[in-house]
């Protein structure tokens, strides 16, 4: 596969949720070899997502996750979190591509040519590849935190904030995979200060 060709799609998992790292991926598809089914990871079941994942690791002629975690979020705030998670996949990657094509509206800095395209998981298989991967990626290590902190229900709603979510929250406070910089977080744990209680224990 020439260089000129190898194009990777980068998207990622987890900008909105209030616990857990946001999660990135990169990925290069061969042009001749098409997957099908690849779409925005949204409108995909969790069964077609671990699916096509599996496909996609296995066709993909590269692929490369990147992470940054919560304390981190906290630090530089979700967006340049996200740039940096973003940064890292591509970096991460065997070869490095000719072009970058992200979904949305902000480039990370890589060593190459780099565009943002406002729904791009919709319109280039690259980047849905890039989104179904850092969705399960991300969902799959909710899952395996929820045995490490059942209180949460980490593996119904992934750390998003549901109803459920932020009962959860309010009544045990929170644990080290919060983010507090977060409103819904910081507004519990100036609760918990102004009582002189504790966090959860990590």
């Amino acid at each position: 596969m020439d260089n000129a060709e190898m194009i990777a799609g980068v998207d990622e998992a987890g900008r909105g949720p209030l616990a857990g790292p946001v999660v990135a991926a990169a990925v290069i598809l061969h042009p001749c070899r098409a997957i099908a089914g690849l779409r925005d990871s949204k409108q995909l079941t969790p069964a077609g997502r671990e699916r096509l994942a599996g496909i996609i690791r296995e066709r993909a002629v590269a692929w490369s996750l990147g992470r940054v975690e919560a304390d981190d979020i906290d630090r530089m705030n979700i967006l340049q979190a996200t740039l940096l998670a973003m940064a890292r996949a591509v970096a991460g990657l065997p070869t490095l591509p000719s072009q970058v094509l992200v979904d949305g509206t902000h480039c990370p800095r890589v060593a190459c040519r780099v565009q943002a395209v406002v729904g791009g998981d919709r319109l280039h298989a690259c980047i849905s590849a890039a989104s179904i991967l850092a969705k399960v990626t991300r969902d799959t290590e909710m899952v395996a935190l929820d045995a490490r902190y059942p209180q949460y229900g980490f593996a119904r709603h992934k750390g998003y904030p549901t109803a459920e979510h932020r009962r959860a929250l309010r009544e045990h406070g929170p644990c080290p995979l919060h983010r507090r910089s977060f409103a819904p977080v910081r507004a519990v744990v100036e609760t918990c200060a102004a009582h002189g209680e504790g966090e959860s224990a990590p």
